[in-house]
């Protein structure tokens, strides 16, 4: 029997990429001396404890993978590019965070279900067609925001490094030798994006939602933060799954939004930032191997 591969992650960060396994995650940097900077840390046990065994639960981690762990590696990225006297950290940098979520959680969660909510009281529309108006307005804003931010120079080199981050996972899924030249010729997608982990589950908030029916202003912006853990469980299952059948022809048609979305948020990397992304995945799994070890 072939020996299943793990599942390896990463984000790109600034002039740089993190990459995490089951153990620890590793960020590697291009420093404005130019050369590698490369950060390793072990991860908190819950990586290896039975709530990433169990069904719907583990989408938790997913979405803290998505929030937290990569809030802390943009940091680190940001502090090494800014020098000790403009490093972001203490409550700066809890504030900084916590205003960029509150931020984020308005925009793309209330705010779509407020605009909805107003459209089924004055368009008269039923809750059916408000929450799928909602869903329509999440999802417009979630790709104009990427479309606009794409067209900013520095948020250009971050989706370069993030097509460097895919390229290499592509590469050692397919066992190919991890050099530039080589890991240059692999997709820039990957069925596991966070991208992909996004568009899923504002689709399927749609569903969600509307099973709660009709409900108050203060009760329906209430579920969208109240229910966001469950989204996330039922998105993180489904990434899971199609990543897991890959192989099927249905499978592959299904996942095509996702992977058509992440054209968006990834650009061709330079063989730099390609070297840069390498260093990440070698540092992480030299990492993994010493921290299995037995002591």
């Amino acid at each position: 029997m072939e020996e299943k591969l793990p599942s390896y992650g990463g984000q790109a960060v600034i002039e740089g990429v993190m990459m995490r396994g089951s153990q620890s995650m590793a960020i590697a940097m291009r420093a404005p001396s130019q050369e590698i900077v490369v950060h390793c840390e072990p991860l908190s046990a819950v990586y290896r404890s039975k709530i990433m065994k169990t069904p719907f639960v583990r989408g938790l981690i997913g979405l803290w993978d998505a929030v937290g762990l990569g809030m802390h590696a943009l940091t680190i990225s940001a502090n090494l590019q800014t020098g000790e006297d403009e490093r972001l950290e203490g409550p700066a940098l809890y504030l900084s965070l916590g205003l960029s979520l509150a931020l984020g959680l308005g925009i793309f969660l209330l705010a779509p279900a407020a605009i909805a909510q107003l459209g089924e009281r004055f368009l008269a529309i039923n809750s059916w067609w408000s929450n799928l108006l909602e869903g329509l307005v999440r999802l417009g804003l979630l790709i104009a925001y990427i479309f606009f931010i794409g067209r900013i120079p520095d948020i250009r080199r971050v989706f370069a490094y993030h097509g460097a981050e895919h390229k290499t996972i592509n590469a050692f899924e397919a066992g190919a030798v991890l050099e530039p030249e080589i890991v240059k010729r692999f997709p820039l997608e990957h069925t596991r994006c966070g991208t992909a982990f996004l568009l899923t589950l504002v689709l399927l908030s749609v569903v969600l939602f509307s099973l709660l029916g009709p409900l108050p202003m203060g009760w329906r912006l209430a579920s969208r933060i109240l229910l966001l853990p469950v989204l996330a469980g039922l998105s993180y299952e489904y990434i899971r799954w199609t990543a897991n059948h890959i192989q099927s022809p249905l499978v592959r048609w299904m996942i095509k939004p996702n992977l058509a979305l992440q054209r968006l948020t990834t650009r061709e990397p330079s063989p730099e930032m390609l070297e840069v992304s390498i260093a990440a995945f070698q540092a992480m799994r030299t990492q993994e191997k010493q921290l299995s070890l037995p002591t």
